[in-house]
Parts: structure tokens; C-alpha cells; sequence
């Protein structure tokens, strides 16, 4: 079994619902942070989801209205995401909301049983 440890930047710049994060159908992924950044002059809200594709249910699993200029982290805990599951979030305002995603993408290719 494979592990590489992961980055990824995303930037909100619509208040449309974004995919910000695909997990490839040959690996699963265990977020350890989602660094959310509000550096804007007002408080913004956000909703969290991500979707798992073995049940085709979305679930949102954070809310949080971030004050100006202020920092937060998403995950408490890990989050696990699956083959082919993927994570989307949605601000109130555009180009206000950006962040990083740090992750361990663990992958079964190549490996016997």
C-alpha cells in the first residue's frame, strides 16, 4: 500500500456550490485539515459537504459563519473519504473564502489480494 501525503489549495471565487477535492476510484484519502481563510472586511458564512458515491448521498458536514480576517479549521477530528467521494463547499460570498487541504492518499494499486 502506497501513502503519499497531500496538499491542495481552493478558492471560492462564485457562491455556487464547488467541488474542491475528487478522490480517485483506485485510492481512499483521510483529510487531516481543512484550513479555511475569510481575509475580507465582513463575516462570511460556508457550508461544508462531501458526497459519497457508494450510496450517491451528499452530507454537509460543517456550518460556520467566520469573522473577518480570521482563520479556522473544518475538521476536528479526520474525515475519511472513499473511492470516487468528493468534497464541495459553498460560501455567501464570492472570492472571500480560501483555504488548503491537507490529506494522506492511501492507494491499493499494483498490490496482490
Amino acid at each position: 500500500m502506497a501513502i503519499n501525503y497531500k496538499n491542495q489549495g481552493y478558492d471560492l471565487t462564485t457562491t455556487n456550490l464547488t467541488t474542491v477535492l475528487t478522490i480517485s476510484t483506485s485510492t481512499v484519502a483521510i483529510i487531516k485539515e481543512i484550513a479555511v481563510a475569510n481575509d475580507t472586511g465582513g463575516s462570511r458564512e460556508v457550508n461544508y459537504y462531501f458526497t459519497d458515491v457508494s450510496t450517491s448521498t451528499t452530507y454537509k458536514f460543517f456550518h460556520t459563519n467566520i469573522p473577518q480576517n480570521s482563520y479556522i479549521n473544518a475538521i476536528h477530528n479526520v474525515l475519511v473519504l472513499e473511492e470516487g467521494d468528493y468534497l464541495q463547499f459553498q460560501a455567501n460570498q464570492a472570492n472571500a473564502i480560501s483555504g488548503q487541504i491537507s490529506y494522506a492518499l492511501l492507494s491499493r494499486t499494483g498490490e496482490n489480494g
